[in-house]
């Protein structure tokens, strides 16, 4: 049978409304990839893969729950539907809008959102609007606009976006037949922690599949979660997770908690490195964001605190590295200018064999 999308696959096990009216772009179905060469460098023993969301239709994780969430709009009968976002919700909300037939609104800090991101919402028709705030202050705006007026709010705190984003889990069972000894992923407004171990929890209880330990992994410039108070002028070079007060905090520290791991912060040059490493050994190219789960796992092996010897670890990456190009390309060199003549390549070319 041909792939209807995620509310088709696993109609029985997401708690949605009889009114729901699925809208789909033929999200989730992402790839788990064996990262060996990076697994090498970080330690040996221990098999590591990437669960890589970049390969959603519009390259973030975010379609996962957006789905979910755009259908029960569109069943309840719903006409507009409006967001906070530092990037990848506005371009995920306003594709599924669109596709809906719905109209769609997001609200985004002003100058602190990535270009590729940005485009995506423009070009998907929403109303974009820039606040001179930062993301916290949006959610909070729209939160309230939401429940003055008849429009629905789809950031994270709309539980419909919980039930799509914890497909997740439930595909990383499905193509392992078991839950991983670890999983690895970014925390910003902590939907996504909160979305997998739900997942890995039911399809524990009806499967016996187990459940991981998860290591949750902050910038270090935007920790509320490490630091126990909220940041108000969160900093980071990755852009999808600069969030100083995350409305799902009090959960991700629960799975945490549940879990029996942990949640983390590392630099902003930890992050860049490891989008680098990914990208140079494996072919894997995210944004700084969809790295993070990995560096705090590089940093937890460097300090000596993870014992990994036989175990299996999936690292969840969010985002493509289109979605927030610009690190790359701002600090790249110019590529080098030969003669358009044999000699001249055939010299460039030696002297780097």
């Amino acid at each position: 049978m041909a792939y209807k999308g995620l509310i088709d696959k696993y109609s029985s096990l997401l708690d949605l409304p009889a009114h729901t009216r699925p809208v789909s772009l033929l999200e989730g179905n992402t790839p788990l990839i064996p990262v060996d060469r990076l697994s090498q460098q970080l330690g040996e023993g221990f098999e590591l893969l990437v669960k890589f969301e970049g390969l959603n239709p519009t390259g973030s994780f975010k379609d996962r729950g957006m789905t979910t969430a755009i259908s029960e709009a569109l069943g309840r009968g719903s006409k507009t539907v409006i967001c906070a976002s530092t990037g990848n919700t506005a371009a995920s909300a306003a594709a599924y809008a669109s596709r809906a037939g719905l109209k769609s609104i997001v609200l985004i800090p002003q100058g602190k959102v990535a270009t590729g991101k940005l485009s995506g919402a423009i070009v998907y028709g929403a109303q974009v609007i820039q606040i001179d705030g930062s993301f916290d202050d949006a959610l909070t705006m729209v939160v309230e606009i939401s429940e003055k007026y008849p429009i629905c709010l789809v950031n994270s705190i709309n539980p419909y976006r919980i039930e799509g984003q914890k497909t997740g889990a439930f595909e990383i069972c499905d193509t392992l037949d078991h839950a991983p000894d670890w999983l690895c992923l970014p925390v910003g407004n902590a939907g996504n922690i909160t979305a997998y171990w739900a997942g890995f929890k039911q399809y524990d209880a009806l499967y016996a599949t187990g459940r991981p330990q998860i290591l949750g992994v902050q910038a270090a410039g935007s920790a509320p979660l490490v630091l126990g108070h909220p940041v108000e002028n969160p900093e980071t070079v990755a852009t999808a997770i600069r969030i100083g007060k995350p409305a799902r905090g009090d959960e991700a520290l629960e799975t945490a908690l549940e879990s029996n791991g942990r949640i983390i912060a590392v630099s902003d040059d930890e992050i860049l490195t490891m989008q680098k490493m990914l990208a140079q050994l494996e072919g894997l190219w995210v944004e700084p964001a969809s790295a993070a789960g990995l560096a705090g796992l590089a940093h937890e092996i460097s300090a000596g605190k993870f014992s990994l010897k036989g175990q299996r670890i999936v690292a969840i990456c969010t985002g493509h590295g289109l979605k927030d190009p610009d690190i790359i390309t701002n600090a790249m060199v110019k590529p080098q200018i030969i003669a358009a003549k044999l000699e001249a390549l055939e010299s460039v070319i030696q002297s780097s064999l």
